[in-house]
């Protein structure tokens, strides 16, 4: 169930689900507006809003309106995919998805679509001269004028939406909500009463049956009420070799299983073609540190996002505190029944830093402002074994600044920061 439901998420995010349902709720609305104007009932005492003109009238202005709003609809389409094709090559393509995934791109390019649909719709319905019957739809006609106005207001909002969805300094902010909210889910507030068992040691698995990759592809999603399900159905004890983000190679070891390897561990995990934020806690870093690196390639040349980003990373660092990693271990009535790979804070730090350090290794600017980072970061942070890290990153930073560093000054500056990041370290 939890990879239906994780599908059925993915697909109500692509850029096409909102106009689809758009434009059939469109349709349903004309048949609607049709069936009122053809009963009886409905047409007596009709309401002074309600359109009043004739055939002719109905017609031109239900083509105007289906004629122009597929025209504009066109050009805000042509517009989407210029900023995409901006964002791809300032930002990373991995991004794309960012921007199609946007419910403002998605609802305008909806407006447009389903009142093209709902006017070419209500068109085939007008009647008259030699066609027979006249026959007008009075209440299509006049929402496809309130549908206009929409169209109108629809193409302001996306002129001013687009223009700020391309603004680097957003889609920062925007990936950095993502990750503080990654973070925040994948971890848990310390708690030192809280009874956590631990996970089998390692002789344990001597005997295990392994479980081998089906295809290759990113693991998304892993449902873990199901696989713990699982092994309390079989009486066994599971442990997933691979964590979401990691890619499965076809027939490389993904699962194990004491004593025996049961039947639908490979259907509770979903495997798809890249890698997604549902469960995967560096997916979000790894977009900030491409937008990051982007930055520093000379052909860009802005150490302005790079810092922006550093700063971004430092939020987040400072977002954990205390908060610590689960241990991956569930158990059932006090049995360890699933171990699973997790996250952890050196790897996410490594993920934050290492890019953007041999990147940004040749700038003053982006050094120094790690360190700065670094440094708040070690004081921010309770756990030894975390301001360790840090300190650790903080040394391999210096190391690499002052060999690509010539100017004096500069070098004394690092040399300054580092030493702070091992003050606040204590």
């Amino acid at each position: 169930m939890a990879g239906l439901r994780f599908r059925l998420r993915q697909i109500s995010r692509r850029f096409w689900f909102l106009p689809a349902v758009m434009t059939l709720v469109a349709l349903a609305l004309a048949q609607l507006g049709t069936w009122l104007s053809t009963n009886p009932g409905t047409s007596d005492d009709a309401p002074a809003w309600l359109y009043g003109g004739g055939v002719d009238g109905s017609r031109s202005i239900l083509a105007a309106v289906a004629s122009s709003s597929i025209g504009v609809g066109g050009t805000v389409f042509s517009i989407t995919i210029a900023a995409l094709s901006y964002a791809a090559g300032t930002m990373g393509p991995r991004l794309l998805q960012n921007f199609t995934e946007d419910r403002g791109n998605q609802v305008t390019l909806g407006i447009f679509i389903s009142t093209f649909a709902f006017s070419l719709y209500s068109l085939r319905t007008v009647t008259g001269g030699d066609e027979g019957t006249p026959f007008v739809p009075h209440y299509n006609v006049t929402l496809a004028l309130v549908l206009a106005l929409c169209c109108i207001g629809a193409l302001v909002y996306f002129i001013g939406h687009v223009t700020g969805s391309i603004n680097t300094t957003r889609v920062v902010n925007l990936l950095t909500a993502d990750l503080r909210s990654s973070l925040l889910n994948a971890t848990e507030l310390t708690d030192p009463d809280r009874n956590v068992q631990s996970p089998p040691e390692e002789e344990f698995w001597a005997e295990a049956e392994t479980l081998l990759a089906e295809k290759g592809g990113h693991l998304q999603l892993v449902d873990h009420e199901g696989l713990v399900d699982l092994a309390v159905e079989t009486g066994t004890t599971i442990r997933l070799l691979v964590r979401p983000g990691d890619y499965l190679y076809p027939n490389s070891p993904v699962a194990e299983a004491v004593p025996t390897l049961p039947d639908g561990i490979y259907s509770r995990l979903t495997v798809g073609d890249s890698r997604t934020r549902e469960q995967d806690v560096e997916h979000a870093v790894r977009l900030l540190t491409e937008v990051g690196t982007r930055a520093l390639s000379p052909g860009t040349n802005d150490p302005f996002t790079a810092v922006d980003v550093i700063d971004r990373f430092g939020d987040a660092l400072c977002t954990l505190e205390d908060r610590e990693w689960p241990t991956g271990v569930y158990s059932s009535d006090d049995k360890v029944r699933l171990v699973v790979a997790t996250s952890d804070f050196e790897g996410l730090v490594a993920a934050m830093f290492d890019q953007i350090r041999q990147f940004g290794a040749g700038s003053p600017a982006v050094s120094i402002r790690i360190l700065d980072v670094l440094a708040v970061a070690a004081r921010v942070l309770d756990d030894p074994g975390r301001r360790a890290v840090v300190t650790h990153h903080a040394t391999k930073l210096r190391d690499d600044a002052l060999d690509a560093t010539r100017n004096a000054d500069d070098r004394v500056t690092i040399e300054r920061r580092h030493r702070a990041v091992l003050e606040a370290a204590g």
